[in-house]
């Protein structure tokens, strides 16, 4: 894989705005991902906090094409594509190759559990067939928590040498350590990138060698975990590292995407911003303005909002 496809550094899931009716907004979608990328973020459009499972298909096709049209570079973009509709995940991640996205972020299979690595094997297989564009980069999603799907060592290991250009990395939102640090030990390599799936892990997995994070709080902190990737060799990046788990602590005292949604409400002056599609549940003015009062306490800001 060549050098200059590679993503590297602060990637966000990016939260996706929603009208009072939940539709989404474009403009605010836009605008949030103009913000985004100045703050020196690439975009993981259509992850777990852009509450993607519950977007349609042609929802996150048509959003793909707002962003392009609007003039967001794919080599920044990293949609999540994947799916239980296994046509679904191959007709969005084709859409995405073909765009230019510099690589798609594919969840496992999710609905049925206890599946088998063999099965699993399988269905990246066949996506990677059915897409069937040698410019797919394929980086594995690896969610237990969520997904109750986990991406085993011996699957990564298989899909490596089957598929050793298109399988591209994985995103490691476990929230297990000692998960993060054998997949850069096993995997880590000039042609397999390891992400974590939280800024609390950046610094450690930066010094084992991976490549940077994927992280929900990119959307609301981007700026200081930015900075902390682009010095965490220099002296005071443990205490960089620190003040980035503390304020993400906060922002963890409430589901997270209500709680990054009703920061921006907060920081942009727009109510409009805190809505969530169901099942999720917008915060409330008291539990927001508590957060607030943490925030604030922190010296929280959002530099450029």
């Amino acid at each position: 894989m060549s050098e200059l496809c590679r993503l590297r550094g602060v990637l966000s899931p990016v939260l996706t705005p929603f009208k009072e009716d939940l539709s989404p907004d474009p403009v605010r979608y836009i605008e949030h991902c103009r913000w985004l990328l100045d703050s020196g973020v690439s975009l993981a459009v259509f992850g777990t906090n852009s509450e993607a499972n519950s977007l349609s298909l042609s929802e996150r096709q048509w959003l793909l094409d707002v962003l392009l049209e609007a003039g967001v570079p794919p080599s920044s973009l990293l949609p999540g594509t994947g799916c239980c509709s296994f046509p679904e995940t191959v007709e969005l991640s084709r859409k995405a190759t073909a765009a230019g996205c510099a690589g798609v972020l594919v969840l496992p299979p999710f609905y049925y559990k206890n599946v088998s690595d063999e099965g699993l094997f399988n269905s990246y297989s066949e996506i990677v067939q059915r897409v069937g564009d040698a410019r797919l980069r394929i980086y594995l999603y690896h969610i237990p928590p969520i997904a109750q799907v986990p991406i085993s060592l011996g699957l990564i290991e298989r899909l490596l040498k089957a598929y050793p250009v298109v399988i591209a990395g994985i995103k490691d939102s476990s929230g297990d350590w000692d998960n993060t640090d054998a997949l850069l030990r096993n995997f880590q390599s000039e042609a397999f990138d390891v992400f974590c799936g939280s800024e609390v892990f950046l610094l450690r997995t930066l010094r084992g060698g991976g490549a940077g994070c994927i992280t929900a709080t990119g959307n609301v902190n981007p700026a200081a975990i930015v900075e902390l990737y682009r010095t965490w060799r220099e002296a005071g990046a443990d205490g960089k590292q620190a003040a980035l788990t503390k304020t993400r602590g906060c922002f963890e005292t409430l589901p997270m995407i209500a709680s990054m949604k009703s920061c921006i409400a907060w920081k942009r002056k727009v109510a409009e911003w805190a809505t969530v599609r169901p099942p999720l549940v917008r915060v409330s003015a008291e539990k927001a303005e508590g957060l607030q009062k943490l925030l604030d306490a922190d010296g929280f800001a959002m530099p450029g909002v």
